[in-house]
C-alpha cells in the first residue's frame, strides 16, 4: 500500500519527485524544427516559443522506439524522454540531421527534471503559467512547464533542494499516474506497441501534419482498421505484479503493466489487452487466483 502521507500530499497539496534521470537532448540550429517534425509523431513546426507537445519515435512499421516531449523556445527545441529513449532519440538526431543546421547536445547530466505533483503545485511557485499542458514560463528556478498533474521545474542540478516542496516516494506518484491512466514507456507499453494500441493517438500524434517514420501504418489504422489491443484498466482482487499474464477463458489476452494499490481505489493496475477483452469483463491474474475486472480510463476515484 502507498504510504497514506504521500498519497495525500498529492492529492490534496503538493509533492515532489526528482525525475533528473530522464534523457535530455537540446537542438537548436535553423533547420532544427523541420527536421523533428519529419521524425516524431506530432505536429513541432506548428508550435510557438513557450509551447510544446507529447510526441512519439516509431519504427517504419509504426511501433515505438520512443516517447518524449518537445518544448519550443525562441532559439532552440528541448526533448525529454524516459532513460530507454534517449539512445534511439540522440541516434535519430546523429545520423538523420547530418548535412543539415541542425546541432544536439545531450544535457542529461547537466539539468535537472523535479515534478511538483498536486493542486497546489502551480501556487508553490508563485507563477502564472499557461494551462494548457506542456506550455512554459521562464522561472527564478528554470523552466516551469504546465503537466497534466502539476509542473515540472527545468533547472540546473540540485534544483529539487530549494523548492522547499516535500519529496514523495516514486511509487507514490506512479500510482497517480495509473489513477490517470497513461502508460510508460518500459512498463505499459514497449517495442511491439502502435500508439492506438496504447492510447496515445490524441496526445501523440498529429493526422494532418507531413510524413514521418511509421506514418503509414498508424494512418492505415486509424482511418480503416481496429486495432487489436487496447489500453484498458484493471481493478484487482489483490495485489499484482508487472508482467503476470492476464487470460480470459483459455486465452491469455495480455500482461500486467503498472501495478500498484491505491489508498483510494485499492490494487489496480494498467494493460494492454486484447479487443475481446472488454470493459466489465473479468480476467484471470497468474495462477493464484487473483482476478482484475477490466475498466475504462481513467480511473474513478472514490
Amino acid at each position: 500500500m502507498i504510504a497514506v502521507d504521500q498519497y495525500e500530499l498529492l492529492t490534496q497539496s503538493v509533492g515532489l519527485l526528482d525525475r533528473s534521470e530522464r534523457g535530455k537532448l537540446l537542438l537548436t540550429g535553423g533547420e532544427a524544427a523541420e527536421f523533428l517534425q519529419g521524425q516524431v509523431t506530432n505536429d513541432v513546426e506548428a508550435l510557438e516559443p513557450g509551447q510544446g507537445v507529447y510526441a512519439a519515435l516509431l519504427n517504419h512499421k509504426g511501433k515505438l522506439r520512443a516517447d518524449m516531449r518537445v518544448l519550443r523556445g525562441e532559439d532552440w527545441l528541448w526533448i525529454d524522454t524516459e532513460p530507454a529513449g534517449l539512445a534511439p532519440v540522440r541516434h535519430t538526431c546523429e545520423v538523420y540531421s547530418l548535412g543539415r543546421d541542425v546541432k544536439h547536445e545531450d544535457v542529461t547530466e547537466s539539468r535537472s527534471i523535479v515534478s511538483l505533483i498536486g493542486p497546489d503545485a502551480r501556487a508553490k511557485l508563485g507563477v502564472a503559467l499557461p494551462e494548457s499542458e506542456h506550455s512554459f514560463v521562464e522561472g527564478e528556478h528554470g523552466l516551469y512547464v504546465t503537466t497534466d498533474l502539476g509542473v515540472d521545474v527545468i533547472g540546473e542540478p540540485g534544483v529539487a533542494e530549494v523548492l522547499g516542496v516535500d519529496p514523495v516516494s516514486e511509487a507514490a506518484a506512479e500510482c497517480l499516474r495509473v489513477e490517470s491512466g497513461r502508460p510508460r514507456l518500459g512498463f505499459d507499453m514497449g517495442s511491439d506497441t502502435i500508439p492506438q494500441e496504447a492510447g496515445l493517438n490524441e496526445r501523440a500524434v498529429d493526422f494532418e501534419k507531413g510524413c514521418y517514420v511509421g506514418q503509414e501504418t498508424v494512418a492505415r489504422l486509424h482511418w480503416r482498421g481496429k486495432p487489436n489491443r487496447h489500453l484498458r484498466g484493471l481493478k484487482l482482487s489483490a495485489p499484482a505484479e508487472h508482467g503476470e499474464p492476464l487470460t480470459l477463458g483459455e486465452r491469455q489476452v495480455g500482461e500486467v503493466g503498472t501495478a500498484c494499490e491505491s489508498p483510494s481505489l485499492g490494487p489496480v493496475a494498467l494493460a494492454i489487452v486484447r479487443r475481446e477483452a472488454e470493459p466489465g469483463d473479468t480476467l484471470a491474474v497468474g495462477s493464484n487466483g487473483t482476478t482484475a475486472q477490466v475498466v475504462d480510463l481513467p480511473f474513478e476515484r472514490s
